[in-house]
């Protein structure tokens, strides 16, 4: 795929096809690798553009390895978890407590004491019986609990790839039933701000202002009706990254220039709050490809088809999960260079399913077994959010290349590795 416009000033290319392949050749294939250098880019294009009183806070469902996170952490990205695993993963990045939020809708009660325990800044409820969790769970450990308030807001989001607030949803309390709470201040429970999250892979600069215009808004009206300090407004994020033919990347220059007056408006209307920004794709993206070899090509019903060692259980995303319409990722073929002309492929991973088809129709050369192939754009969910165990064929290696080295940064899933955790019954006794 061709982006309709120029990749705005200041993006890293990724890894060159040559050095990919290279990789390949060292770990193995199927294999994701993360380019240290476009990432910190992605980072820096938007801190130096965006308003300094917003904090970027990572996502680490987007992308968890920890080395990616760590990466980011030395930029100066705080961390937005969503589990145990995920608080720790950011802990070890060496992301302070202080720069941590926790949100989700079924937080466990170990979670929730594990966030008290390490005194991050704030959970970020969803619920009114979270929030009695949270309450009994703080007063057991004689602490007091910092809680933003998540908000599903009674208007929606134009313009995003996944709704996530403004209709029915399992994300935050509704507005109304907010309003007419009476028994949100507990013993228990410091009320500190308050959270939204409208959609994801919002592509229109204009929809991302007014989501934030009106979140301020109705974090000024929560906060006033009943009476808690805004100690921190989180806006959610939802920046999108252009993967598809006729969508193009946000123009951050056109993005903040139009944000930042929102921004400072409400940040001179509220001094000593803080302001959150939670982005995940739009961090992690562009560093990332799926690199996997073509093990078989052949024909059916005059569709060209090729089946890699690679497919849907590492990369869910590239099937068009979120889309109503089948589109594909952007391809190239990184072996060999090529002048042949390009045919459509269907390109197909292994498994027994014809679901497992990561791009269709994709105009590629002629292709052999062998082929190295790059699903570019690749950094944000995958293996996090694809059933790498289906047919157990687990979960592929990840690779950190930062300035022409290369780091292991996830090994491999062995046969031994998937094994380990599963146990055969004792046999009954009988007499």
């Amino acid at each position: 795929m061709e982006r309709d416009t120029p990749a705005p000033v200041g993006e890293a290319e990724p890894a060159a096809a040559a050095e990919l392949a290279a990789l390949a050749e060292v770990y193995g294939t199927p294999l994701f690798v993360y380019d240290a250098e476009v990432l910190r880019g992605e980072y820096h294009r938007l801190r130096e553009r965006l308003h300094p009183a917003m904090e970027i806070f990572y996502s680490l469902k987007a992308n968890p390895n920890v080395a990616v996170c760590a990466t980011l952490a030395q930029q100066g990205a705080r961390a937005e978890v969503s589990s145990l695993v995920e608080l720790m993963t950011a802990e070890r990045a060496g992301v302070a407590a202080r720069d941590t939020i926790f949100l989700g809708p079924g937080k466990s009660l170990e979670e929730i004491a594990a966030c008290l325990d390490r005194d991050i800044y704030a959970i970020i409820c969803e619920s009114f019986g979270e929030l009695a969790h949270i309450d009994a769970v703080a007063r057991a450990l004689g602490k007091v609990a910092p809680v933003a308030l998540r908000v599903n807001p009674d208007f929606t989001v134009k313009g995003a790839g996944l709704t996530m607030g403004g209709k029915p949803r399992q994300f935050g309390i509704d507005t109304a039933q907010l309003l007419a709470a009476t028994d949100l201040h507990r013993p228990g429970i410091r009320l500190v701000g308050v959270q939204a999250y409208l959609g994801t892979r919002i592509l229109n600069e204009e929809v991302v202002v007014d989501n934030v215009r009106r979140i301020f808004d109705l974090a000024e009206e929560l906060s006033a009706t009943l009476d808690f300090p805004l100690d921190v407004v989180d806006v959610g994020g939802g920046l999108g990254v252009a993967y598809f033919d006729n969508e193009r990347d946000l123009d951050l220059d056109r993005l903040t220039e139009q944000l930042n007056p929102v921004i400072e408006a409400f940040a001179t209307r509220h001094p000593g709050t803080r302001l959150v920004m939670e982005l995940g794709r739009f961090l992690t993206a562009l560093c990332g490809t799926y690199v996997v070899r073509v093990r078989y090509v052949k024909t059916s019903m005059g569709e060209n088809f090729a089946v890699a060692d690679g497919g849907t259980n590492h990369h869910m995303a590239a099937v068009g999960v979120g889309s109503p319409v089948k589109r594909n990722f952007p391809i190239r073929l990184l072996s060999r260079a090529s002048d042949e002309p390009s045919r459509p492929w269907q390109l197909c991973g292994p498994l027994c399913t014809p679901n497992d088809t990561i791009a269709k129709a994709v105009a590629l050369p002629d292709l052999r077994p062998g082929d190295l192939l790059g699903v570019l754009r690749s950094g944000a969910y995958g293996p996090s959010a694809s059933p790498g165990l289906f047919l157990s064929h687990g979960f592929p290696a990840e690779v950190l290349l930062d300035h022409g080295h290369h780091h292991l940064v996830r090994e491999r899933d062995r046969p031994e590795d998937l094994l380990r955790l599963q146990r055969l019954p004792e046999p009954a006794i009988t007499a």
